[in-house]
């Protein structure tokens, strides 16, 4: 805990839990950047091996080369976010994850779980995308039937695959939809990930502890969760003092209970303390 100003305590990223979740965050970015070196490397061996020309049919070495890229492309995105994270973890280790003032509390959401919804984040993305090959599959077939030796039965084939190539685009559409808008929120993903938010601690704010996660609900602003096992022992306890402080000073209206709760983890972090 540092005292930057007068009434106003900066907090910093305990050292356990910042190496803990720094080694998982290069291993989760060393798999990242080995599965996306893997599948750049199929594509391009995959383009010399079947002709380019134009066909009135998806050829399936086209969807796998299209997999290939968009696995690298998505496993290269899944790399800036951790690569964000693990700059705000270390700005949370050296500088601040918790500054506390008279009328201001600015955190900083620097838990492992972050690491997960990367993780599932790119996962999804890739499901997503799997399943508009899924949909396109019946358009891949059409190669097969054209090629047909018997007349009758390439007529037939081809009109089967091409009304399933139809009902397939009820699949394909909605997963690039939701392929798209993925991308498109993993932007904002990016920037809110790990940086500090500003809440100011007015009778329109709404605080809570349940299970050492700190909650904080403020109007117009996103709903922060901080694990405080995240800080050290001490630095615990001080904020924890800090809060029952300002939560009196409020007479309770950021939360009724909140005295109640705030009693609760004081009593466990001194135990802990006192076991160390």
């Amino acid at each position: 805990m540092i005292q930057s100003a007068i009434n106003t305590y900066l907090y910093r990223l305990g050292r356990v839990p910042y190496r803990r979740t720094n080694i998982w965050g290069w291993l989760l970015l060393s798999a990242f950047l080995a599965v996306a070196a893997a599948s750049a490397w199929l594509g391009v061996r995959l383009l010399p091996t079947y002709a380019h020309a134009f066909t009135p049919y998806l050829k399936w070495q086209d969807a796998l080369v299209a997999l290939c890229w968009y696995i690298t492309f998505i496993s290269l995105g899944g790399c800036v976010l951790i690569v964000r994270f693990l700059y705000a973890l270390h700005k949370g280790y050296h500088k601040e994850m918790v500054v506390m003032s008279d009328d201001a509390l600015t955190v900083r959401d620097l838990s492992h779980e972050n690491l997960a919804s990367i993780f599932w984040l790119v996962s999804t993305a890739l499901s997503c995308f799997v399943a508009a090959l899924v949909g396109l599959l019946p358009e891949m077939l059409l190669g097969w039937t054209l090629q047909l030796s018997y007349p009758l039965l390439a007529v037939f084939a081809t009109i089967v695959a091409i009304v399933l190539s139809i009902a397939g685009l009820a699949i394909t559409l909605p997963a690039l939809s939701f392929v798209v808008i993925g991308l498109v929120g993993s932007i904002s993903f990016c920037r809110k990930m790990g940086s500090p938010h500003l809440y100011r601690l007015t009778n329109q704010a709404s605080l809570s502890i349940d299970g050492f996660v700190l909650t904080i609900i403020y109007p117009d602003a996103p709903e922060a969760m901080i694990d405080l096992n995240l800080l050290n022992p001490d630095d615990q306890l001080h904020l924890l003092h800090l809060l029952h402080q300002r939560w009196i000073g409020t007479q309770g209206s950021w939360n009724p209970h909140l005295g109640d709760e705030i009693e609760a983890a004081l009593a466990e972090t001194s135990a802990s303390v006192v076991l160390v």
